[in-house]
């Protein structure tokens, strides 16, 4: 398991889980908040089934910065996918900005500390 690939390739499927869990309602409006809580709960079982052996093996390539830096590009890319595919909402000129910051910081933790 200590492929390079496979814990991106995890996050990338629990971040889909937990972006259905978290943002998926938002189109249901109708249900009962109750109703919607449990179900995004129920979501984000399969998302905790995923992350967690991704991060565990993860660090076996990766320090938990570099994970974490992983984790929040792929959380970026799965919803700016969900959000246009979803929603049909295509991200403005500043959140493409603010993707390419974020995108900086992942070559910046992927640079040499000392």
């Amino acid at each position: 398991m200590q492929n390079w690939w496979l814990p991106i390739a995890m996050l990338v499927v629990s971040n889909v889980f937990m972006t259905i869990a978290w943002y998926g309602h938002l189109k249901h409006t109708h249900r009962s908040l109750g109703l919607v809580i449990l179900v995004s709960w129920g979501i984000a079982f399969f998302e905790y089934c995923l992350m967690v052996p991704a991060n565990r093996w993860g660090s076996q390539t990766y320090s938990p910065y570099q994970l974490k830096i992983i984790q929040e590009v792929v959380t970026l890319v799965v919803f700016i996918a969900f959000a246009f595919f979803y929603f049909g909402q295509k991200p403005q000129w500043n959140h493409v900005a603010a993707f390419l910051c974020i995108l900086g910081a992942v070559a910046f933790t992927f640079l040499p500390g000392k």
